[in-house]
């Protein structure tokens, strides 16, 4: 019979693992003596916080991130289909959600491995809840284009979706960009479309708010090289 692949969520940033994990999230994961992991260094850091029964030293951690070719999805699986319960670790919030886990999923299902998610923060629905845009529609897009253009095309698109389908359109930017994906907003966007910026989520710098593009002109906050999630809206 084989075993059953957890997916195991991690803190958004530092904040205490007895803030945002669960205390059966915590349990599960530290009887486990196998993971999948994006990273094997921070994937230690975070298991020595739960702390894990079996001393770290001991631990099996197999790397999974975008790099890895899928090929070699199939030797990960291998724990599994010996009978072994076995973590899959994301690098910050909900294995495969924006996350090179999903294809490993995917597989495991088609093996008929059992998947069962385990309860933790996700950066996207958290920035969705306190949004107070529409939680009944929406879409994540995760990354849009790095050239200005293109960054703005791809902007103006989703205004005209989020319009058209009344939902809400979800993204995120890597942090250094993200001054600059402020100001293309600012720039392509039209003044009276609803934009949510949340950026640290669970962290005691955690910033939430939802203004208008033109209320945002000249008070843009200082996120720069902070993890952050933008929510675009368009009313009909």
């Amino acid at each position: 019979m084989a075993g059953i692949l957890y997916l195991i969520p991690t803190p958004l940033g530092d904040s205490p693992l007895s803030h945002v994990l669960p205390e059966e999230t915590r349990r599960i994961a530290a009887e486990l003596t196998t993971f999948i992991v994006e990273q094997a260094k921070t994937a230690r850091a975070f298991l020595k916080q739960l702390p894990t029964a079996t001393p770290i030293q001991q631990l099996t951690l197999l790397e999974l991130n975008e790099h890895t070719p899928a090929s070699e999805l199939e030797t990960l699986l291998a724990p599994l289909l010996a009978g072994q319960d076995v973590g899959l670790v994301s690098e910050a919030g909900c294995p495969a959600v924006a996350d090179p886990g999903a294809n490993l999923v995917r597989l495991a299902h088609q093996h008929g491995i059992r998947v069962r998610p385990l309860t933790g923060p996700s950066s996207i629905l958290l920035a969705l809840m306190g949004s107070g845009l529409v939680g009944q529609r929406f879409a994540f897009h995760g990354y849009l284009p790095t050239k200005p253009d293109e960054r703005a095309k791809a902007l103006r698109e989703l205004e005209k979706r989020s319009q058209k389908e009344d939902a809400a359109q979800v993204f995120i930017e890597t942090p250094y960009r993200n001054h600059a994906m402020l100001e293309t907003l600012l720039t392509a966007c039209q003044p009276d479309t609803l934009l949510t910026i949340a950026c640290d989520l669970t962290l005691d710098s955690e910033l939430l708010a939802t203004r208008k593009i033109a209320a945002w002109q000249g008070k843009l906050p200082d996120i720069q090289k902070r993890p952050t999630v933008f929510l675009l809206y368009r009313p009909g």
